[in-house]
């Protein structure tokens, strides 16, 4: 179990999820296109953590994140929610955790088509109720996020927080123009809800500064997304 102490900076748990993500191959570099047509230095993928240990390891940096941000900046938090489909393996897994460190709260997800038999309905888990924070990999558009806080509110809860694993700080582009705020950004200012993450782009930057003389593979990267950074980055 991934415990940071007291005495540990969040800086500790963010160097130590990279450096998993990046032992794991789902933190990969070289020239990658993202959905707004930019050629990236680096790609994040969180499906594939796609075994047993990388979900459990996975699901450990999700709740101890949580545990550790909503305590340090006063959030708080009755339930998780996951967005189909990459958020219900994420909200099932950072909910074990969270029990295993003495937090035992409810859960749920959503189908992408309602179920007309059985139970029915679009929601599988607890009920939607009181703070709700929404569990995801990463934010891109927003679009799940504003899927998940209409869903929520539709059920008379509200949204607390938003979870995720990467914040690549980067700007959003609308139009075929960078606007001047990155999705994350986007989304605490369209909902006034604060985005926790469990590393960002400042930190994978020390990360490879500190590491490249130690791993080949991560040599000559950290001018790469620094000139990214200084490009696109907010």
């Amino acid at each position: 179990m991934i415990v940071v102490d007291s005495n540990q900076s969040l800086q500790v748990l963010s160097d130590q999820f990279l450096q998993f993500a990046v032992e794991k191959q789902v933190l990969r570099f070289g020239e990658f296109k993202t959905k707004a047509g930019r050629m990236s230095p680096y790609f994040f993928n969180a499906g594939l953590f796609n075994t047993g240990f990388s979900l459990q390891k996975l699901s450990e940096f999700y709740a101890q994140t949580l545990l550790e941000q909503t305590a340090e900046r006063g959030i708080e938090f009755d339930m998780l929610f996951g967005p189909a489909y990459k958020g219900i393996p994420l909200v099932a897994g950072a909910t074990m955790e969270m029990a295993r460190r003495g937090r035992d709260v409810p859960y749920a997800f959503n189908r992408k088509e309602a179920k007309d038999h059985g139970e029915g309905g679009s929601l599988v888990g607890a009920p939607l109720e009181g703070r709700v924070v929404i569990v995801d990999d990463v934010i891109s558009a927003g679009t799940s996020v504003r899927e998940s806080v209409e869903i929520i509110r539709a059920n008379g809860a509200e949204p607390a927080a938003v979870l995720i694993a990467l914040d690549r700080m980067e700007k959003g582009m609308r139009d075929g123009q960078d606007t001047h705020h990155s999705a994350v950004q986007e989304v605490e200012q369209l909902y006034g809800i604060p985005v926790i993450a469990i590393a960002n782009l400042q930190d994978l930057l020390r990360y490879l500064l500190t590491r490249q003389a130690a791993n080949v593979r991560l040599a000559g990267w950290y001018e790469k997304v620094k000139e990214y950074r200084t490009r696109y980055g907010v």
